[in-house]
């Protein structure tokens, strides 16, 4: 009797053992939830689509084998000898064309409306937007005004955000007020205990050594004069410094248009007052291009699709320069110069950390050649992407122009070993060599069948 119990007992055990083995199993290697960056990625514009999540997958299973390829990295996608050239290409481009960057969200969803830029699916049959606004956030929309955030406000918010910094001015000068006095006190004290010299005051009137308020009269200014200068911020932009009325303020304009934006954006509409609903409108706005990039964006997901049959996951869009700053520090990648190329919307970035060698191999060849026909700026990045920038026209901006550009993306880098060198890009003149023979082609081509057509004609 006692051996069956044992028995049944070790059976339980061992088909408990093997249900939970395979619960893992099938959660290790057929569910295969993202990661924490992938998770921000899946915010309601995915979440909720069943589409994107297939996609994802698509672009995440096992390759298998794929033989002795080696990967082949065609120097059209590698740094200039001048490691500036390359970005300033891209400012050369915004230059030719008059661009304004995008500051903000606002200015973002300003574009946006006057169709300056295109808002993106998030899944196509040919491409995945995959990493697209992974690092946003559900706090309030601010405008960006020299290096600083900006609260935005509606007229009701002003009036709040005046009271707090109002509140707070005064806690802080009666605490300060308060510190001082006691300072004294402490003053008096020691000159009673030394009976010798007087002890020194530092000129915030506090007492230099029996104590440490000296440092915190000190921190306390500190924080007066930030809130000071938070108050004159208010005054410059919603204009109450010139005693004109709140209402007719840039910054009120500003938190009408987005919140006129928000109530139908894409067939839905937002709540400004909801973080879940501000994370999400900002996933939306950084789904977005200008048309000449999109149309690059859509011909490389083709042939990428037509080939392999997965859609091309595409990490990154528009970037305003906030969100950029921000980016910063947690992406090395996100250039911070005053014209980032992925505030113009001209820039995208196509993911390949899960692509085999041969399609990556195939991915390259295809973003060389439209590099050397003179429609885009890229470069293989170490961060697993694949940095392409549209020209608008089709053609690269002049030589000289990106060589006036070149001082507003730093200073020169430090030259390379001779290795490094043999495997970079020789000089911009070798792909512009390339693109003119290509052009050259195609007019040769051109003009061989009008002749044929003329002729013909003739003959008829």
């Amino acid at each position: 009797m006692a051996n069956r119990k044992a028995s049944r007992l070790i059976l339980l055990v061992v088909i408990t053992s093997a249900f939970a083995a395979g619960v893992w199993a099938l959660t290790r290697f057929t569910l295969k939830r993202p990661t924490a960056s992938e998770s921000a990625t899946a915010t309601a514009p995915r979440a909720s689509d069943p589409d994107w999540w297939r996609s994802m997958e698509k672009v995440k299973e096992a390759r298998g084998d794929t033989g002795n390829v080696a990967i082949e990295i065609p120097s059209e996608l590698r740094h200039y000898d001048e490691r500036r050239w390359f970005l300033a290409t891209q400012v050369a481009e915004v230059k030719k064309f008059s661009l304004q960057p995008v500051q903000d969200f606002v200015d973002l969803a300003a574009s946006v409306q006057r169709g300056e830029l295109v808002p993106l699916p998030a899944v196509t049959d040919t491409y995945i937007l995959f990493g697209v606004g992974a690092r946003v956030d559900g706090d309030a929309f601010t405008r960006y005004v020299a290096d600083q955030n900006l609260a935005l406000n509606d007229e009701a918010g002003l009036r709040d955000a005046y009271a707090r910094l109002e509140t707070e001015h005064a806690e802080l000068q009666k605490e300060l007020s308060d510190l001082q006095t006691q300072a004294q006190s402490d003053f008096a004290a020691v000159k009673d205990r030394a009976n010798t010299k007087q002890a020194e005051l530092d000129k915030n009137g506090a007492v230099a050594r029996p104590s440490g308020r000296a440092f915190d009269i000190a921190a306390l200014r500190q924080k007066i004069k930030s809130n000071e200068e938070d108050k004159a911020l208010l005054n410059r932009y919603y204009g109450q410094s010139s005693g004109s009325s709140a209402s007719g303020s840039r910054l009120l304009r500003d938190y009408d248009l987005l919140q006129a934006l928000a109530r139908n954006f894409g067939g839905r509409s937002f709540n400004l007052d909801d973080a879940s609903d501000r994370q999400t409108l900002k996933v939306y706005l950084l789904s977005s291009l200008r048309p000449p990039a999109l149309k690059m964006l859509e011909e490389i997901a083709k042939r990428y699709h037509d080939q392999f049959a997965r859609p091309l996951p595409v990490s990154s869009l528009i970037r305003p320069e906030q969100y950029q700053h921000a980016l910063r520090r947690v992406n090395r990648y996100a250039v911070v110069i005053d014209t980032p190329p992925h505030s113009t919307g001209l820039a995208f970035d196509i993911d390949y950390r899960y692509m085999s060698i041969a399609e990556q191999n195939f991915v390259m060849t295809e973003l060389a050649r439209m590099k050397v026909e003179g429609r885009i700026e890229v470069l293989r990045e170490r961060g697993a992407n694949y940095h392409v920038f549209a020209f608008i026209d089709g053609q690269r901006p002049s030589d000289d122009l990106i060589n006036a550009s070149l001082d507003e993306v730093g200073s020169p880098v430090k030259q390379r070993n001779d290795g490094e060198q043999a495997q970079s890009q020789q000089t911009s003149e070798k792909v512009r060599a390339k693109s003119r023979v290509v052009k050259n082609a195609r007019a040769n081509s051109k003009m061989t069948r009008t002749a044929s057509k003329a002729k013909a004609k003739r003959h008829r």
